[in-house]
């Protein structure tokens, strides 16, 4: 559940630490991703990865920035394990539409 992280991001909400907050959110919930692909290949936990994916594409369209090895790790073990997952297809198509457009930091 994102309850804790929803709560923490309201008390942030006019404050300068959000932007840090959402960007460490979104580190985590790559890393998630990642432990749940890595861990669990046979796609048995299908909510909770469509719950960390929503959550992700939600925060991406927030930060639009990631750490590049967070996103080469998350791209390369997902599309190793869920090449097939319609919802792992769709939030990577609108990251990469979000992270390589030309102004973004992984563009260049």
């Amino acid at each position: 559940s994102w309850a804790v992280a929803d709560a923490i991001s309201r008390v942030l909400q006019n404050s300068e630490e959000l932007h840090s907050w959402r960007r460490h959110l979104l580190s985590a919930c790559m890393k998630g991703l990642v432990a749940v692909y890595s861990s669990s290949k046979d796609e048995s936990k299908q909510e909770v990865e469509r719950s960390m994916l929503l959550r992700l594409e939600k925060l991406l369209r927030v930060v639009e920035e990631v750490d590049p090895d967070d996103w080469c790790s998350l791209v390369k073990t997902g599309l190793k394990y869920r090449y097939r997952d319609e919802t792992f297809l769709k939030v990577l198509n609108v990251a990469i539409q979000l992270l390589y457009k030309k102004e973004s930091s992984l563009s260049q």
